[in-house]
């Protein structure tokens, strides 16, 4: 090891300074959580997600031979928000998202997605495919009579033509849901693999669904990190039993190389719930392998 020892890394993304929203890449977050149902605490996300990454400064990426920090990343700070509204914090985001070539956004709940997606989509002039990692399939039309929630980012992106659902894949789908919510998802052609489903066919099977399903085309990868079990994320607002493995989250990310992805977020990071810095490290990680791999292909 030489440098800078990883405490004394500076708390932005893998310790990165410049704020140029011209770079190639853009990390920003996204600290909205009045929209959750659950646990509130997810706006403190992007921060801890930063600071835990300072764990990941010091050599290059295992698998891909590349340290993602030389790549032209900036991490550009965060989003401005309208204090207590969803609906007009949705606007501002949308609207500081544009013109971003490729941004990787740190949230805050699972809700900023739509946003993003509209700003992208708007940018690309189609529909995205998409990745989404979640225990939640997140399509209810409402949240407790909220259209806006956290639980409502892919009704709306559907119902808008964000995406285009046939080419939508949600992995680790595992919570209660009710029928007619799961009976509308897969009638409009979305693709769940649940975690069970993950569980019995392994990483190497979930790939092969993966890019059959998504195809060629613009994609968009959304990752919850209640995907992952609470023993190894417990900092989350909504944890779900039975979740994905630190090793198959990583696994089929590091193999989802060669997909035309043009953005990401990792959402639902609550630190105040975690334990020894693992959920956000786990999100940092996430992050991290997915720009590694952008940048080795």
């Amino acid at each position: 090891m030489s440098g800078t020892p990883t405490f004394a890394v500076p708390p932005t993304f893998l310790g990165l300074s410049d704020g140029r929203r011209e770079a190639r890449f853009t990390v920003a977050g996204v600290p909205l959580d009045i929209g959750v149902t659950n646990r509130t605490g997810a706006r403190s996300g992007p921060a801890a997600v930063r600071a835990a990454s300072r764990m990941l400064t010091d050599g290059d990426h295992p698998q891909f031979w590349i340290d993602p920090r030389r790549l032209d990343v900036a991490d550009i700070g965060d989003f401005t928000l309208a204090l207590g509204d969803i609906k007009a914090s949705l606007t501002l985001i949308e609207r500081q998202a544009a013109g971003l070539n490729h941004l990787l956004a740190i949230g805050g709940e699972h809700g900023i997605t739509l946003a993003l997606l509209r700003a992208l989509t708007a940018r690309i002039g189609a529909p995205l495919a998409l990745v989404h990692f979640d225990a939640h399939v997140d399509t209810w039309p409402d949240n407790f009579g909220q259209v806006y929630g956290h639980g409502s980012p892919f009704y709306h992106a559907i119902e808008e033509g964000l995406i285009d659902p046939h080419r939508m894949v949600q992995i680790g789908i595992r919570s209660p849901v009710q029928r007619e919510v799961w009976d509308w998802t897969i009638g409009k052609g979305v693709t769940i693999l649940s975690a069970t489903d993950v569980h019995r066919l392994g990483p190497d099977a979930v790939l092969e669904r993966v890019r059959a399903v998504v195809g060629d085309g613009p994609a968009y990868f959304s990752f919850d990190i209640d995907c992952l079990d609470p023993a190894f994320a417990p900092g989350t607002g909504t944890p779900e039993f039975a979740g994905l493995t630190p090793f198959q989250v990583q696994t089929i990310v590091r193999g989802l190389g060669g997909i035309d992805f043009r953005g990401m977020d990792v959402v639902e990071v609550a630190p105040a719930y975690d334990v020894a810095e693992i959920t956000a490290l786990a999100a940092a990680t996430v992050i991290w392998d997915y720009l590694a791999m952008l940048g080795a292909t």
